[in-house]
């Protein structure tokens, strides 16, 4: 029997300029999400919040908080881009092209724009991607380039992994 190690996330030396990664999850936005995440930032807009208000809108329904949106495809983004950030240094050019309402699905990609070494951090790299977020018909909701401090393989707190308990005797037999 062979034991594999659960996925660690990309380090520095695992990007390259024009990379794509097509983050694995994506995520139905609920009634739940919408209006606990409003209120959770005191967002008092009520087209995120009141039925009422938002039926007297061009939308005729609630909007999802667009900062929520923002947080979601970042979200979605971590497993591939930044499992192994040491710091996010800057969010930059952020779009919001097409409304998300309750209901949508939304998915997400990252494009590598570039890659460098750190100047002051030997042990990490200076990484910027292009994220999109998009729904089910895949109309781009949200985008933004993200920066990165990734740390180089064998650095930062998974360079020695946790060891496991050892596998009881009967995981071991055939």
């Amino acid at each position: 029997m062979t034991v594999h190690r659960g996925w660690q996330g990309r380090y520095f030396e695992d990007f390259a300029v024009g990379d794509v990664f097509e983050h694995p999850l994506g995520r139905t936005v609920t009634e739940t999400d919408n209006i606990w995440f409003t209120l959770l930032t005191q967002n008092t807009a009520p087209v995120h919040f009141d039925r009422e208000y938002a039926k007297k809108t061009e939308f005729g329904k609630p909007l999802v908080d667009s900062t929520f949106t923002v947080a979601l495809v970042t979200g979605q983004s971590v497993t591939d881009v930044s499992q192994n950030v040491f710091a996010n240094l800057a969010w930059d050019r952020i779009t919001l092209p097409a409304p998300v309402f309750e209901g949508d699905t939304i998915h997400s990609r990252s494009t590598v724009l570039s890659v460098r070494e750190s100047q002051s951090r030997p042990t990490l790299g200076i990484v910027t991607v292009r994220t999109e977020g998009y729904n089910q018909r895949a109309e781009v909701v949200c985008a933004f380039e993200r920066t990165v401090m990734v740390y180089r393989r064998g650095h930062g707190p998974n360079a020695e992994p946790m060891p496991a308990p050892p596998l009881p005797p009967e995981a071991t037999q055939d």
